[in-house]
Formats: C-alpha cells, structure tokens, sequence
C-alpha cells in the first residue's frame, strides 16, 4: 500500500492562510490503512482547524468529507458540490489523489496535507516497511523475492557494497542489509547459485529516469481508445 504521514500541523495552518473557507477531503483507501488520512483523520484534523482559527480569532469554515480512493475519477464526482462552494481542498490523500483533484477541480487551489512516504508493508501495528520502489522492471524471480532497488540504500544489482557489516547496512546499523537478507532467502531456497549470476547494466528508462509513465491495457490500444499520457 502507498504510505503516507500527516504534515506538521503548524506547516498546515500556515499553507491554508487567507481562506475563509476549506475543505478538508479524506482518502479511504491506502493512507486510511496508515492511519494519515481517512475519514477519521479527515474528522480530527478539521477539528484541530477550527480549534485553531477560534483561538486565532481567525474567520475560518472548514467542511469535511471522505471518498473510497481520490484516484478513480467515479469517486470524485462526490466531492464536486462542496468542492464549489470552498475556497480551497486541504487533501489528505497520497500525491496522486492531489494531483488528480487538481485534475478534476481545475479552478480550485488544491493543498497537500500529506507527505506521501514509499510503497509497503504492515510489520505492524503503527509500524510500515518499504518494500516496493516502482521501478518498472521487477528482478524478484532472480532475487528471491526480495528487491534490491528498495532495500539496498545504493540500489545495488551484483551484491553488497563493501560498507556493509555483520548483516546491517552503513547508512545504519540498525537497518538490514538487504542484499544480506537476499543471499540468507537464496540459502533457504536451496537457490544459492543465483548469486554469483551477473545482472547487466540496468535500462532505468523503466523507471522515473524515462520521465513520466502510464500504463495501458492491450485491448485499449489496440482499439486506439486510449493514447498514453
């Protein structure tokens, strides 16, 4: 899931300066799962704004409202008559769901609320793991399930670096090595051989290196409905 953190509040105070009227629009999906901005946050947080203006003596309305995902355009059409009666959109989605309200509400001043983090896992309760880069071409079949581009600090493709040390990475000791972690799965797979295979030069192009990326499905294109973008 996408992984996100709520903003410093007072850096939220500060960036809705000067509107009178706001809309602070949840996400229910991923960042609802982490905690930072599902219809509960979406809840507390208008509160702490209002708190906040009363006390200021600042003239401040804010309305709330939450959708399922802020990056399916069906979703968003439920937003539209509270987002034309508001000055702004405090966001509490991931930056895709920002963007694509910008989108969506062209003539609206569409705020961040959030700082989108990596894509993860639940370790546990309260406690969320990288584990996903997106890089556009995934090595997991040769690395026994376990990427080196999200978990090794230099994204290394051959093995470790020579700052690694007793299984911990030298950007910390108290995170793990993640081409250790690659070879002990590789051991534990009775796959060990796949190690000392060489992986070329990678085509980044696959990744943010090639600018923009979309994806189309097949029968799409070939029905020329969709151009990428």
């Amino acid at each position: 899931m996408i992984v996100g953190e709520q903003k410093p509040f007072e850096e939220i105070v500060k960036m809705i300066d000067g509107h009178k009227r706001l809309l602070v629009a949840g996400c229910g999906t991923c960042v609802s799962v982490c905690f930072a901005g599902g219809e509960k946050e979406a809840g507390v947080l208008a509160s702490m704004l209002r708190l906040q203006a009363q006390q200021s003596g600042r003239t401040l309305e804010v309305l709330e409202q939450t959708v399922k995902r802020q990056c399916d355009p069906e979703f968003l059409e439920e937003l539209v008559a509270k987002v034309d009666s508001v000055d702004a959109v405090l966001s509490i989605a991931c930056g895709c769901g920002v963007q694509f309200m910008a989108e969506r509400f062209a003539k609206k001043l569409i705020l961040p609320g959030l700082n989108t983090r990596f894509i993860g896992v639940t370790l546990e309760q309260g406690v969320w793991s990288e584990r996903c880069a997106m890089c556009g071409d995934c090595i997991l079949d040769r690395t026994g399930g376990i990427c080196p581009v999200a978990r090794c600090a230099k994204r290394l493709h051959n093995g470790p670096c020579g700052g690694s040390s007793g299984g911990k990475c030298e950007v910390g000791k108290d995170r793990d090595c993640g081409w250790a972690l690659i070879v002990e799965r590789l051991k534990s797979l009775g796959m060990l051989e796949r190690y000392s295979e060489i992986v070329p030069p990678r085509d980044w192009r696959t990744s943010r290196d090639g600018g923009q990326r979309s994806v189309v499905r097949e029968d799409l294109k070939e029905q020329g409905k969709f151009e990428p973008r």
